[in-house]
C-alpha cells in the first residue's frame, strides 16, 4: 500500500480520525512532539539492551508489535504536520539537499561519524 499511498492522504485519514473524535484541542504542537517521543521511546524497548541476532528475532516474532510503534510515531508526525501545514515531503527533499553538503559521498561513504568529525 506504500506505494499506493501520498502522505497527503495519510494527513487527510489522521484529521478524519482526530477530528470525527473532537481531539482538535489536545493536538498543540508541545503535546504532539510529546506523542512523538512517547511512542519512539515504546519503538526503542524492543531493542534496548538487545544483540544484532537478538534484534532479527525481534524483528521476526514482533513484527506486528514493532509495526504498530512505528504507526504510532507516524502518526504524531503526521497530525503534526497536519495542523501546522508543515509540507514533509519538500522539508525531506530539503534536509536531505542539506545532508549531501554535510555528508558529502567521498567522505562519508562506509562511515558512523558525525560530519564535524571528518
Amino acid at each position: 500500500m506504500d506505494d499506493k499511498t501520498t502522505i497527503q492522504d495519510l494527513k487527510k485519514q489522521v484529521k478524519k480520525f482526530c477530528e470525527d473524535r473532537d481531539w482538535d484541542k489536545y493536538h498543540n504542537p508541545k503535546d504532539l512532539a510529546i506523542g512523538i517521543i512517547t511512542e519512539a521511546a515504546e519503538l526503542l524497548e524492543h531493542f534496548r539492551f538487545k544483540s544484532e541476532e537478538d534484534i532479527k528475532q525481534i524483528l521476526k516474532s514482533k513484527k506486528q508489535e514493532v509495526s504498530e510503534e512505528l504507526a504510532d510515531v507516524l502518526y504524531f508526525v503526521l497530525r503534526l504536520a497536519q495542523k501546522h501545514d508543515i509540507d514533509l515531503a519538500t522539508e525531506l527533499e530539503k534536509k536531505l539537499r542539506k545532508n549531501e553538503l554535510k555528508y558529502p559521498v567521498n567522505k562519508s561513504k562506509g562511515l558512523n561519524k558525525k560530519y564535524d568529525e571528518f
